[in-house]
């Protein structure tokens, strides 16, 4: 069992789709996803005694954490096997056992038992981070590879039996392993400096001293084992290369750790495996904590078992990092940390996080003119896929992501800060060309779901402009495209553009709108929607009405949820409202101008005792009500606050409406109705029979009690 030690908040990721891993185009104009060295193939796809588990999406569940939501149990004497889908010399499996077990795995070719077993434990999972609200024991699965000794083809069978521990085998990815380089000329190699491959001697030092001889040159780390029991430091102007990540193993749970470096360091074809097995915030327990300084580079790494994989921070401009695999960190796989300019992040594999897996987080100042770029990213297990937290002009491109779980999406854009001072979206950002495969979760803190896309003006408004193009949502649980304000303060979500999508099975909504705020969808089409095609329910309810713009080429999502009293559940059908019911209670409203506390939604609440007020002595002045879809209305009734202070008054009200928020045409002319105390400061007003709207406006052209346009409730009723 894992402590918990308090830290900061978390949020995470996850991937896979089921059979085989690849690199599917959304459209034509790309593939999503890394080109990986190998192929990934799910345990409920191969042949197996044990017992199929799941698919679930239940916080805390095994299946729930698993690629695909589904796995294989294993017990004693139990075997999946796998049919290899092309030539391989290696396999690595992700797996799980029991809390507090660990044992082996027998690895069988074609029926012929290997020497070599597959071992197997639970100690770098069930990870508790008790401080972060809403989560739960998580972290289930972990990832154990094996060089097999020979070549297997395409159609060979690779089969792995348990031998007492229960197994649960998630998925198996087969690679052709190329045989270790060879040094190159002029470099100068660790072990001539007294480090030792066997491992059980301490070559910190000697790292140290062959970086300090190799300035402006290649430290070369042959094939072997070699243990630092401390980080390293002052790494500048040098690169770092070993023989390839299956042969050039640093065991080191800390291998850089510096604040500063003049840069032009290359880190390369080489693993560094941790001991990391909590999540402690404090602790610098990482790949590469700090700086690398401006115009570095990292690729072909194998990182695991750590905090974290790369925590940036200071100076990192025009950074690469790129062709290596991250798996099994307690947290984010990538932070950029506040400041990076100009970094590319690209052609990543990364599993199993216990936070976001790729992060730009602007704080102490704003990341700019950076991206994320056709990263494969599997399974995170408490945050996102992808998360920006502020910044200018960033770019999130063809990643393929799957399998988010607990408090993430797949990708969110958003503005949620953790702490000050930080950088708000601004400028420009790009999200293009990505997949997102059975991303999104139920939020515990919330009690609803988290889109496979969310926009998210957490602390503060989202003025940047957000283009999200040719995106593929596949069987999202939930909702495809999210647009909240999760800190519940109501801030608006603007300038968002959603162009080209492909919508296929997804659990509830395609839109799933809760904060104030406008979009533009052009060309979105989906198919197999679970419940409606909009759910749009600002939230808090007076906070304002999320505009959805038709912008042409839509299809399959025209429904609208019609109950803003409840979450739709995956296939649940659209209730049909009660004939009898107020169809404006609740709904998104906006007005031209509002008076102090008397904000617009307060004539939608249900409380006849709070009213909204416009501006004063400014005429006309009017009230907008979003019903959610196209209704029949043929009945209004309008309300002031029934005290008897409110003294009789008329007002002149012109009834407006339409289908669209953008064009509306007149309902009923202007007419003085009076409000009188004696009858309950009541007015009705009959609706001609062919009324259908969606957008229910009242323009305010004259008030002989007060110099404002007033109404405390808006009722609109659908029978005469």
């Amino acid at each position: 069992m894992h402590r918990t030690v308090r830290g900061m908040p978390a949020l995470m990721v996850v991937a896979l789709s089921a059979g085989l891993l690849t690199a599917t185009a959304p459209t034509a104009h790309a593939a999503a996803g890394a080109s990986l060295p190998f192929t990934s193939v799910e345990a409920e796809s191969a042949t197996t005694t044990g017992t199929k588990v799941g698919p679930d999406y239940t916080q805390g569940t095994l299946a729930s954490e698993a690629s695909g939501r589904q796995a294989v149990r294993l017990t004693s004497g139990q075997r999946v096997e796998f049919a290899v889908p092309s030539a391989a010399s290696a396999v690595n499996v992700s797996y799980s056992v029991p809390d507090g077990q660990s044992g082996t795995l027998d690895v069988y070719v074609n029926g012929t038992k290997l020497a070599k077993t597959l071992t197997v434990t639970s100690k770098y999972s069930y990870i508790d981070t008790g401080w972060i609200a809403g989560a739960k024991t998580h972290h289930f699965f972990d990832n154990a590879r094996l060089l097999l000794g020979r070549n297997v083809q395409a159609g060979d069978k690779v089969a792995f039996q348990s031998t007492g521990t229960q197994v649960t085998v998630d998925v198996a990815d087969f690679e052709q392993v190329a045989g270790a380089a060879g040094q190159p000329a002029g470099s100068v190699s660790v072990t001539s400096k007294g480090a030792d491959p066997s491992g059980n001697g301490d070559s910190t030092q000697a790292f140290r001293d062959a970086i300090s001889s190799a300035q402006g040159g290649v430290v070369w780390i042959p094939p072997g084992d070699y243990k630092l029991t401390s980080s390293l430091s002052g790494v500048q102007n040098v690169t770092l290369q070993g023989a390839g990540s299956w042969y050039s193993v640093v065991h080191s749970s800390r291998f850089i750790d510096q604040s500063s470096s003049s840069g032009g360091v290359h880190i390369k074809d080489f693993a560094v495996l941790g001991e990391v097995t909590e999540r402690v915030d404090s602790n610098p327990d990482n790949f590469v904590n700090g700086s690398l300084g401006p115009n570095s580079s990292v690729s072909g790494m194998w990182l695991q078992h750590l905090k974290v994989g790369f925590w940036l921070m200071g100076n990192n401009d025009n950074l690469v990092v790129e062709n290596n695999r991250v798996l099994d960190t307690t947290a984010d796989g990538l932070n950029l940390n506040g400041s990076a300019h100009g970094v590319r992040v690209r052609n990543n594999f990364l599993r199993n996080q216990g936070d976001d897996s790729l992060a730009m987080w602007s704080l102490n100042g704003a990341d700019s003119n950076s991206s994320f770029e056709n990263n494969t990213i599997s399974q995170p297990n408490l945050a996102n896929g992808i998360a920006i937290y502020g910044g200018t002009d960033i770019a999130v491109r063809g990643n393929l992501i799957s399998d988010t779980n607990a408090l993430g999406s797949g990708i969110a854009i958003s503005n949620q800060k953790f702490l000050d001072p930080f950088s708000p979206l601004a400028g420009t950002i790009t999200v293009d060309g990505n997949t997102l495969v059975r991303a999104g979760a139920i939020n515990p803190n919330w009690n609803h779901p988290m889109g496979a896309l969310r926009v998210d003006s957490y602390d503060s408004a989202i003025n940047a402009t957000v283009n999200i193009t040719n995106t593929t949502i596949t069987d999202s649980p939930y909702s495809a495209f999210e647009f909240v304000s999760g800190g519940g303060q109501g801030h608006p979500v603007r300038n968002v553009n959603v162009t080209g999508a492909t919508v296929r099975n997804t659990g509830t909504v395609v839109v799933q709108a809760e904060a104030q705020g406008a979009a533009t969808f052009r060309n979105v089409t989906a198919t197999s929607v679970g419940a409606a095609g909009v759910y749009n329910c600002p939230y808090p309810a007076n906070s304002g009405s999320f505009a959805l713009t038709d912008g042409g080429g839509n299809s399959g999502w025209s429904s609208a949820w019609s109950d803003c009293s409840t979450w739709p559940q995956p296939g649940q059908s659209n209730p049909d409202p009660d004939p009898g019911s107020n169809l404006a209670k609740g709904r998104p409203a906006s007005a031209s101008s509002s008076q102090d506390v008397y904000t617009p939604g307060k004539a939608v609440d249900g409380d006849a005792n709070s009213y909204w007020e416009s501006a004063n002595n400014a005429f006309p002045q009017s009230l907008t009500v979003d019903l959610g879809s196209a209704k029949a209305v043929r009945r209004l009734v309008l309300k002031l606050p029934p005290s008897s202070a409110w003294g009789a008054r008329t007002q002149t009200i012109t009834v407006q409406g339409g289908t669209d928020a953008s064009t509306s045409s007149t309902v009923v002319g202007a007419t003085g109705y009076r409000f009188d105390p004696a009858t309950g400061n009541t007015v009705t007003i009959a609706l001609p029979s062919s009324t259908n709207l969606r957008y229910l406006r009242l323009s305010v052209s004259a008030n002989t009690g007060w110099p404002a346009a007033q109404f405390s409730e808006v009722e609109a009723y659908s029978t005469s």
